[in-house]
């Protein structure tokens, strides 16, 4: 009989065993790879989906303490800003705070990846201290997920991320504490119906993004109240993107014109009305009316007022406009075309008045000399300002004088057209205006305005 072995030959060898037991382990779920899963909480997520879109400000700005709205021509106190800013559109356009912006003599933006880049004003609307400002890179850049804050719960989880003190992203947690409320943050600026939260809000963070857990931005923070813990403010979703998207059209109005006005309301089932449009202009002369919905423009769907205005924004003087409407529930394609700045602004009688808000009246220049000391030749008197006008955000009042808008002197009328006819004055928006008020010196910048207005 043949000699048996002692032990029983293994199928495989040892080598081999070893192999399948560590291909069994290794299938098996371990401890690091399950505290991954549980670590990708919704809130991680949520700050995820956000953070690319979100950028860093920062910039140096003159402070006055005399004039929050018209400063002094002279040099004042110098100090470094921040602040924080959205993208709401891949070419570059980021929304902000106004006072974060506001008198910076460079805006220097810094992106997720530490990118950074020099941006310019767009424009502005110091009512509501919102601005539109502008970078461009050679790639889009990923838009911030938008939400609504029209069903916004008191005790939800919001998320904050800012530029808080300087240290770039910050993210802080929190949750609703209160709607509605209405803040006297200063004599110059007064805020209503905010979102109050206890999510921590720090110098630095204006103009950055609240969130709420799925990474949609839910309003745009903008004040904390000092000398308290916890008590942060931020503007609804809805408010700010709705001036978000008057602000792009202005920008656009600036350059080429359509003359829509949007309602600001939405429908149920999708698209923009029209609330407007504005006499022998484009869109009139295409057939638009009030009442109409705008569903499409060119093909791009318009769910939102924002999506019009970013829409028309690929759109110069010239070019040919397809707009799908909706007009008492029968589909129709209108065909507009662009008409440039300077066609429009052949319509106007007083450009002084229709594009700032300023009624204007000529000073003799014998009377200019015994009245002012000063080394300019003249200037036009301000004898009326129109409320809600760029002029009047911009605290100009009745018995100032406009004596220079950017590098020319305004001494006659015919200085204010000449102005408002040059080629690039699209370009100079907001156009930097120089008054007189005593004998002080005081200077702001003018945005134009996007809805022109006829004296009565």
């Amino acid at each position: 009989m043949p000699d048996r072995p002692a032990h029983p030959t293994p199928l495989f060898g040892w080598a081999a065993c070893i192999g399948l037991i560590a291909a069994v382990c290794s299938s098996l779920p371990t401890a690091e790879s399950r505290g991954s899963e549980l670590r990708m909480t919704p809130l991680v997520q949520a700050v995820q989906r956000a953070r690319p879109s979100v950028v860093n400000i920062r910039g140096e700005k003159t402070l006055d303490e005399t004039d929050l709205a018209v400063g002094p021509a002279g040099n004042g106190r110098r100090v470094n800003g921040m602040g924080t800013g959205v993208v709401i559109d891949p070419r570059g356009y980021i929304v902000t705070n106004y006072h974060v912006v506001d008198g910076v003599r460079q805006i220097q933006v810094t992106l997720a990846d530490g990118t950074q880049v020099a941006a310019r004003l767009v424009d502005n609307d110091p009512e509501t201290d919102l601005a539109i400002i502008k970078i461009d890179l050679p790639s889009e850049l990923p838009v911030i997920p938008v939400g609504t804050s029209s069903d916004l719960m008191p005790g939800e989880t919001v998320v904050a991320v800012g530029n808080a003190y300087g240290y770039e992203h910050t993210v802080t947690r929190g949750i609703i504490s209160a709607l509605h409320r209405a803040v006297q943050v200063s004599d110059a600026q007064f805020y209503d119906d905010l979102i109050q939260t206890d999510a921590s809000i720090n110098p630095g963070n204006s103009g950055g993004p609240l969130l709420n857990i799925d990474g949609e931005m839910i309003g745009i923070n903008v004040a904390v109240r000092a000398g308290a813990q916890g008590i942060g403010f931020a503007i609804p979703t809805d408010k700010a993107i709705a001036v978000t998207a008057r602000l792009l059209a202005s920008s656009k109005a600036q350059g080429a014109w359509h003359g829509v006005r949007l309602a600001g309301t939405a429908t149920a089932d999708g698209g923009v009305t029209v609330g407007s449009v504005e006499a022998k202009s484009p869109a009139a002369d295409c057939g638009l009316r009030p009442g109409d919905v705008i569903l499409s423009v060119d093909g791009v769907e318009t769910g939102r007022d924002l999506d019009f205005s970013r829409a028309m924004l690929e759109f110069d003087a010239g070019a040919e406009v397809s707009l799908s409407i909706r007009r008492d529930g029968e589909p129709m394609t209108l065909q507009l075309t662009m008409v440039g700045l300077q066609d429009r602004l052949k319509a106007m009688p007083d450009p002084a008045w229709e594009l700032f808000g300023m009624q204007l009246k000529v000073i003799p220049s014998k009377q200019f000399r015994e009245t002012y000391r000063t080394r300019y030749r003249g200037g036009l008197a301000v004898t009326d300002v129109r409320p809600g006008s760029p002029a009047a955000h911009r605290g100009i009042r009745s018995g100032d004088v406009l004596v220079g808008m950017h590098v020319w002197e305004t001494v006659s009328v015919d200085n204010i057209a000449y102005i408002v006819n040059r080629p690039d004055f699209s370009g100079l928006s907001p156009i930097k205006f120089f008054i007189l008020r005593g004998n002080e010196t005081l200077y702001g910048y003018l945005p134009v305005a996007t809805k022109t207005a006829r004296r009565p």
